[in-house]
């Protein structure tokens, strides 16, 4: 039985056990009957912007890998990077449309904006699995992390860092995510859940793009406004806005650094936390992300109904459409103490990719060699 469903770990890991028992290779005669397309697919995996690196070095060469596991080498994926601008998305989706690829997976720059397009994909036969950011529109699919439980392990991991003093008069500055982007708010919104009634929201800011430059912009009204002595901490929704509000503190002369939060474990963000520059970080599992897109486009497109609906056994609501098969993946909070046990058992990064000359010293010092 299916069950509705806002936000949800525990379904994920349902999913991701009966991918471990096997089920989701099944071979039951609903998974046999009639597939719609061989191994010969074209994929089209759209994402959406190159600030945050993970696109380009985790998730597309990821996903690339195993549709072609999946499909025997026959299969082939076309992508197309939007660069964060949503008109530039909108115009490689109607050419995935002219080019009739099998099956769309979109990480949209804007969600709302991209409907229409999404709209015309399902009117030429074309599903639409929406990957990391819930796009509106007659979608097929989705795939993400637990997204307000992002916020909720930011925000607690704050408070947790600064400590049982804390009083409601300290004050925080938030750097939240770009306004087009649903992820953003429920991060932001998960991130409340556990500051508020607890400290001082003494600047939010919602920003543009997600980018640094502009986090770092924000940052450095937020010190002028505040006074950078009075920032006990800072919200900042992923880790290239870390890196933005890191460069204001310091080019404001703060030598001792108020704890930081990010999101993505981004090699950058992972050194800085070893140097004790950001705090935290959310690690999130891309490569289990990207198979799991993979394993739902393949099986959509070939008519493997059981193996789909194993993938997708939480539902999620859009603005625009409701109860969408989904799928919800767990995250961990990453610092300085479960490195080892994350980033690098997971093969996202080497230890000497971690370690370089200049942070050697400070990865001895936690016991990373």
């Amino acid at each position: 039985m299916r069950r509705r469903i806002a936000i949800s770990v525990a379904a994920t890991t349902v999913s991701v056990m009966l991918a471990g028992c096997g089920v989701l290779n099944a071979t039951g005669s609903s998974d046999d009957a009639s597939p719609t397309k061989g191994n010969d697919i074209t994929v089209g995996l759209l994402l959406p912007e190159k600030a945050n690196t993970r696109y380009d070095q985790f998730d597309y060469p990821i996903f690339k890998r195993k549709v072609e596991s999946l499909t025997s080498d026959e299969g082939k994926v076309v992508y197309a990077n939007a660069d964060a601008d949503a008109a530039k998305q909108e115009s490689q989706l109607q050419q995935m449309i002219e080019d009739q690829v099998d099956v769309i997976v979109l990480d949209a720059v804007d969600s709302h904006g991209i409907a229409d397009g999404v709209k015309k994909a399902k009117d030429a036969g074309i599903p639409v699995i929406a990957y990391d950011r819930l796009a509106e529109g007659p979608i097929d699919a989705y795939i993400s992390f637990d997204n307000e439980l992002v916020g909720e392990v930011q925000g607690r991991s704050l408070l947790e860092e600064l400590g049982d003093g804390l009083d409601i008069t300290d004050k925080i500055v938030m750097m939240n995510g770009s306004p087009t982007d649903p992820n953003a708010k429920q991060f932001k919104a998960g991130a409340l859940s556990e500051l508020k009634g607890k400290v001082t929201i003494a600047k939010s800011y919602d920003t543009k793009d997600w980018k640094p430059e502009n986090a770092q912009a924000n940052m450095t009204e937020a010190i002028n406004e505040v006074g950078a002595e009075n920032i006990v901490a800072v919200y900042a929704a992923n880790d290239g806005m870390a890196g933005g509000v890191i460069k204001a503190l310091q080019a404001a002369g703060v030598t001792d650094l108020p704890p930081v939060t990010g999101q993505d474990a981004e090699l950058a963000a992972v050194q800085r936390i070893i140097a004790g520059e950001q705090y935290m970080s959310v690690y999130k599992s891309y490569p289990q992300e990207a198979e799991a897109a993979a394993e739902m486009a393949v099986a959509k497109i070939q008519g493997k109904d059981i193996q789909f609906d194993a993938l997708t056994r939480d539902r999620v609501d859009s603005p625009t459409n409701k109860d969408i098969p989904s799928q919800l993946v767990p995250v961990v909070a990453l610092t300085k103490d479960n490195i080892e046990d994350t980033v690098v058992a997971d093969d996202i990064y080497e230890v000497s990719d971690i370690c370089t000359a200049k942070y050697k010293a400070a990865c001895s010092a936690i016991g990373l060699k």
